[in-house]
């Protein structure tokens, strides 16, 4: 057990100074204070004019806005987590945006999800699209997905990517506009450099890592992987299609906005595993499998990462903030049960297929986990309605 107020790994990783981040943070780096990347980048934003940020963007959506005609002024990839309620709030009320909301149901929505997604299109009365691959096709990509991403998400990181942009040139609307940057609280941007700009592989480069053609094996087709597949660059090109992050262009403040979204437009919160936070990834079942996954390739999981930003947010101390970490990180995920389910691994082979993939210091972690007998306790909520129906319920 590790000392109160430090590290789970204390000793065997080196750790951020400010923050609970870790050396095995994926393109982390630390300056000569020991400061990571991520507390940098907080700094960076209290010293950024946002106000000529805010001009910048008016003048975008403006400029989209005057060219779309009678199409739609862009789109609004959403999923019904809070940024997708906020985003519409800040197009719709405060810009006077035409958007066409556009979703990529990995098909692991919660009850609370879905409601949200609902709430949120119902109030900003937006039109909608929405994509669902089938439920064997999910299974067997995400069985396929975890030896070789390293987490058990890939037709989600691919299919967030690839939908939006096949509906931009499809329909042909050029301006994608994103929430978050990734900027707020990864080891691989700052405000001024590193993976911040859209592109056409933006989403391949910072989650899905092997494109669509690279999941075709024996099971899985080339019809099975069309919906996961990029334009083409002469397509996007062709389009003119230009994508943002709100976050690059206004100051966020997660905390700020839940409670916002929360209080003006009825958006809930629900448990998340994975952290002790309620509104992360409120909207999937299996948010605590990816992040356990991360937790023992790398050592940490979503706990970190939110302890993380509150301790850079002065709302918890260092050592606070390494308390609520580890309980968080290393909480076995009760959806990880279903996810042996749907693939017949059983947990030694999620676990030894996870360990086969660290690098560096995280080779030094150990390999021992608590495991237990699957039981099915958490389902996403379609097969749920389908089992409620063949029992007769209403």
């Amino acid at each position: 057990m590790a000392t109160p107020g430090k590290p789970l790994y204390d000793g065997v990783l080196n750790y951020c100074t400010r923050c609970c981040m870790p050396e095995t943070l994926e393109g982390v780096s630390f300056d000569e204070l020991g400061i990571c990347t991520a507390c940098r980048s907080s700094e960076d934003k209290m010293h950024i004019d946002w106000a000529a940020r805010e001009q910048e963007l008016r003048k975008l959506l403006a400029f989209h806005k005057s060219r779309s005609g009678s199409n739609y002024d862009c789109i609004a990839p959403i999923s019904g987590g809070k940024d997708s309620t906020f985003q519409l709030h800040v197009l719709v009320k405060r810009y006077g945006m035409k958007p066409l909301a556009v979703t990529f149901n990995h098909n692991w929505y919660t009850q609370t999800g879905l409601d949200n997604l609902h709430n949120a299109l119902e109030t900003f009365q937006v039109d909608h699209i929405m994509f669902t691959p089938h439920r064997s096709l999910i299974n067997a990509l995400a069985k396929k997905s975890l030896p070789m991403i390293g987490d058990a998400c890939w037709h989600c990181h691919m299919g967030v990517g690839a939908f939006p942009l096949q509906i931009a040139v499809k329909f042909k609307i050029p301006l994608l506009i994103w929430g978050e940057s990734l900027s707020e609280n990864d080891g691989r941007a700052t405000y001024f450099e590193g993976v911040t700009r859209y592109d056409r592989d933006y989403f391949t480069k910072v989650s899905a890592r092997v494109e669509a053609d690279g999941m075709v094996d024996e099971t899985i087709t080339p019809k099975d992987i069309h919906p996961f597949q990029l334009p083409s660059v002469e397509e996007i090109e062709r389009a003119g299609v230009v994508g943002i992050h709100l976050g690059d262009y206004m100051f966020w403040d997660d905390e700020r906005q839940m409670e916002f979204v929360k209080r003006v437009y009825g958006w809930r919160e629900d448990v998340v595993e994975g952290t002790y936070k309620g509104y992360k990834s409120v909207e999937c079942i299996m948010a605590g499998v990816h992040d356990y996954a991360k937790f023992i390739k790398r050592g940490f999981g979503r706990g970190s990462d939110h302890a993380s930003a509150d301790a850079r947010a002065g709302l918890l101390t260092r050592e606070e903030a390494f308390e609520l970490a580890k309980r968080a990180d290393s909480a076995r995920p009760r959806a990880l049960d279903y996810y042996l389910q749907i693939t017949g691994m059983t947990e030694r082979e999620f676990i030894d297929t996870l360990v086969a993939l660290r690098q560096g210091k995280a080779k030094a972690l150990p390999t021992d986990y608590t495991t237990k007998n699957p039981s099915d306790a958490t389902r996403p909520l379609r097969p749920a309605i389908v089992e409620r129906l063949e029992r007769g319920g209403g």
